[in-house]
């Protein structure tokens, strides 16, 4: 168990710290979107508001690879991770199932420090 809550936060962090660069570095080429899912991209973009999320990612990402604060990166990552599954429930279907698999390593990470967390899993 200890090695698979290792490979979770390592994969999940790498994904963030990747994925919050390309929103300053631009290495991963995006394509044209269009519809309302275009729309709602084009105004976080225009807006500036994609750089504190992509920021939020970066952060949270690093902390889940150093492992020192994984509970804070999750905590940070928690509404990002929550955007993105709203994102493509309701927008762009396409990416779900990494949504869905990015959802579940991120639960995994919370139950496995859910000793961390101890008012939210009280009733």
């Amino acid at each position: 168990m200890k090695y698979a809550i290792i490979i979770v936060r390592l994969l999940l962090g790498l994904v963030f710290v990747v994925f919050g660069s390309n929103a300053f570095l631009h290495f991963i080429p995006m394509p044209p979107m269009q519809g309302q899912a275009g729309a709602f991209i084009g105004a976080l973009i225009t807006s500036g508001y994609i750089y504190p999320i992509a920021i939020l990612q970066v952060v949270g990402g690093l902390l889940l690879l150093i492992g020192c604060f994984v509970p804070l990166g999750l905590t940070l990552l928690g509404p990002v991770i929550a955007n993105i599954m709203l994102y493509h429930i309701l927008l762009d279907q396409n990416g779900l199932p990494m949504a869905c698999v990015i959802s579940v390593l991120a639960l995994f990470l919370l139950w496995a420090h859910r000793d961390r967390f101890p008012a939210i899993f009280q009733p």
